[in-house]
C-alpha cells in the first residue's frame, strides 16, 4: 500500500504546512505548474517525487521532468499531464490515446479546480488536485491524498488552505 500526496499549480509556491502533508505520504506526485524549482527540490529532500512539468514552466522544469509520467503504482496503471482536460472533454492532444489505451487513473491539473470524477464510458478514475500555489483565480488552495491498495484506490481526502 502506498499513501499518495497529490498537488499541482504550486507556481513557485510552498511552505511548512504544504511540507507538513509531503511528510506524511510514501510518494508525492505533482501535476505541473511547479514555477521554481525550490517547489520540487523542497519536496524530493523529504518523499519520492514524480513530476510533470506545465505551460507556466521554463527550459529548467521541462529538463528536468517530462509531460507525460505513465507508470505503475501498485497495480494501478497511472498518467499523469498537466493539460489534459475532464471526462468525457478530453483535451485534443491525450484524447486519442486515452481512449485507446485508457489508464486506471488519470491526472491533470492546469484548471485549478480540484475534480474528482469517473469516466465511465473509458473505465478509469479522473483527479485534478486544483491548486496549491497562491496564484490564480481559486479562492482555496487545495491538494489530495489518498492510498493504492493493489488495484484499489481508496481513502481519498481533499486537503484544504485558506488563500
Amino acid at each position: 500500500m502506498k499513501k499518495i500526496l497529490l498537488l499541482s499549480d504550486t507556481h513557485s509556491y510552498i511552505d511548512d504546512a504544504i511540507i507538513k502533508y509531503v511528510k506524511q505520504a510514501d510518494e508525492v506526485w505533482h501535476a505541473g505548474d511547479i514555477g521554481n524549482l525550490d517547489v520540487t527540490d523542497s519536496i524530493k529532500k523529504h518523499k519520492p517525487l514524480r513530476a510533470v512539468y506545465g505551460n507556466i514552466d521554463d527550459t529548467k522544469a521541462r529538463s528536468e521532468f517530462p509531460l507525460h509520467d505513465r507508470f505503475v503504482c501498485e497495480e494501478v496503471d497511472v498518467w499523469i499531464t498537466h493539460i489534459g482536460g475532464y471526462p468525457p472533454k478530453y483535451n485534443n492532444s491525450v484524447r486519442e490515446q486515452l481512449n485507446s489505451n485508457p489508464p486506471d487513473l488519470f491526472i491533470t491539473g492546469h484548471s485549478h479546480i480540484l475534480k474528482v470524477m469517473p469516466d465511465k464510458k473509458l473505465n478509469l478514475l479522473h483527479m485534478n488536485p486544483g491548486a496549491v500555489g497562491k496564484h490564480g483565480f481559486h479562492k482555496k488552495r487545495t491538494m489530495l491524498r489518498f492510498k493504492i491498495d493493489g488495484k484499489n484506490i481508496k481513502d481519498l481526502e481533499v486537503i484544504e488552505f485558506d488563500r
